[in-house]
């Protein structure tokens, strides 16, 4: 039998598994992005979530061989076959890029200019053997409650009587545990949860002609809105990073059960940020987590569904949404239509079980304002001053590069005379601009020029 394993890469250290061996309108135009391919070890989860119901969604960046892949979620109820499906990872990508923290960029119109500017963007592999038989699993206490096999996946789902007969009932079908899960498995126990395993079926996937792992997606219903985060961490090589985009009908969610922050956003940034904002946000979000003591869940965006301003990706289609779990989408919009009553959140958490010790608990606002993590390069203006408003103009520039030169250090730690060099050179120099008329008398600026 080859050795299976619970592993945190399986759903990108989602904590949902046991562990492997390793372990106002913004107008502006849209130039980068800052998805989720930007950090190690990072899952997706898109919970879609009213009236109790549920539909979670799960990525998975699984490295390795598929007959090593296994995973285990605690789940509120045992599941029927309907209420377990596949779908597509661009789906989650799509989301992810729609989402994603943003880069904007403005140019000054001439400050002679009297009207506003308002720049718009436009041979068939044999299947794993089965768990061990019925006898020994009642000796344990661990009961076989449902078998399916759905897309490229055969799926159980377990409940027991008590963690000790799981954890052997796992240890004897060859899943490694690492140190400390059967007291996790306990903690579910209690709390009623039963148990879905998922493993590869090697010869559904040939038949299938697919390569890669589909995110796999269950419905339950559920008083609790949480994300089951506990088991992956048990063997986690490090801190994880984890994005969950939540699809509501009301407004914004938030954790309940751990602090949330917002992202620093609508923040000016140097023109070079245009060719390194990866390299820009990765600093920036390392900083805030430092800031934190990584300790809460950050906000990166929270808009409704409908639109966006701007947009780093065409919004998701009524018929997409309904993928996901956004039952309330009527059919009539099945046909590509927009989307409406959906309001969408994303949030990004580093973790490890010292400073997330507990599950992922959440709720819903009424909160529907909107929030993005949006950082703005602004190109001046340099032309030949021909107005006293030019020249004012010209005269303030300095300041703000020094300002924006400041802000981007204490945003990302890096040094403020390495920036300000790196923003001379870009055409955005604190030193006084040369070549400036001087001031005007300063009695020419109490009364307006016309008669």
């Amino acid at each position: 039998m080859p050795k299976l394993s619970l592993s945190a890469a399986a759903l990108a250290a989602l904590g949902l598994v046991l562990l492997s061996q390793s372990a106002a309108a913004f107008c502006g135009f849209y130039v980068a992005k800052a998805d989720t391919d930007l950090f190690n070890q990072a899952s997706k989860v898109v919970i879609a979530r009213h009236d109790g119901r549920t539909v979670i969604s799960m990525a998975n960046d699984y490295q390795g061989e598929m007959a090593e892949f296994a995973i285990v979620i605690p789940v509120p109820t045992v599941l029927e076959r309907e209420q377990i499906h596949v779908t597509e990872n661009a789906l989650i990508d799509h989301l992810d890029a729609y989402t994603a923290p943003r880069l904007v960029e403005y140019f000054d119109d001439n400050p002679c200019r009297r009207w506003e500017l308002e720049a718009t963007i436009d041979g068939a592999i044999p299947p794993t053997p089965a768990p061990a038989g019925e006898a020994r699993n009642k000796a344990l206490g661990v009961t076989i409650e449902a078998e399916y096999t759905v897309g490229e996946y055969d799926i159980v789902i377990l409940s027991a009587e008590q963690s000790a007969g799981l954890a052997t009932w796992l240890t004897e079908n060859e899943y490694r545990l690492p140190d400390g899960a059967e007291g996790v498995l306990g903690h579910y126990l209690a709390n009623g949860m039963k148990f879905f395993l998922a493993k590869v079926n090697l010869g559904e996937q040939l038949k299938l002609g697919f390569t890669y792992l589909r995110p796999l997606q269950i419905a339950f219903e559920s008083e609790n809105f949480m994300l089951p985060i506990r088991l992956g961490m048990l063997n986690a090589n490090g801190p994880q990073e984890l994005f969950v985009f939540t699809l509501t009908k009301g407004g914004r969610v938030e954790p309940a059960n751990y602090r949330m922050v917002r992202i620093p956003a609508d923040v000016p940034v140097p023109l070079y940020v245009r060719d390194e904002f990866g390299a820009f946000y990765l600093d920036m979000f390392d900083q805030a987590v430092a800031r934190e003591d990584m300790r809460a869940v950050f906000l990166e965006y929270a808009w409704d569904m409908a639109w966006c301003d701007p947009c780093a990706a065409d919004p998701l289609s009524a018929e997409q949404l309904r993928e996901l779990g956004a039952y309330w989408q009527d059919a009539e919009f099945d046909s590509g239509g927009p989307a409406r009553d959906v309001f969408v959140t994303r949030l990004h958490l580093r973790y490890d079980h010292m400073t997330f010790p507990d599950d992922l608990m959440f709720r819903e606002t009424d909160d529907r304002e909107n929030f993005q993590g949006r950082y703005v390069m602004t190109h001046p203006w340099l032309g030949e001053p021909e107005c006293r408003d030019a020249a004012n103009y010209l005269q303030s520039l300095p300041d703000r590069f020094e300002y924006t030169a400041q802000s981007f250090a204490s945003l990302t730690g890096r040094p403020i005379a390495d920036i300000r060099q790196r923003m001379a050179a870009n055409g955005q120099d604190a030193e006084p601009i040369r070549n400036r008329p001087p001031d005007d008398p300063w009695w020419r600026r109490l009364w307006s020029d016309e008669e």
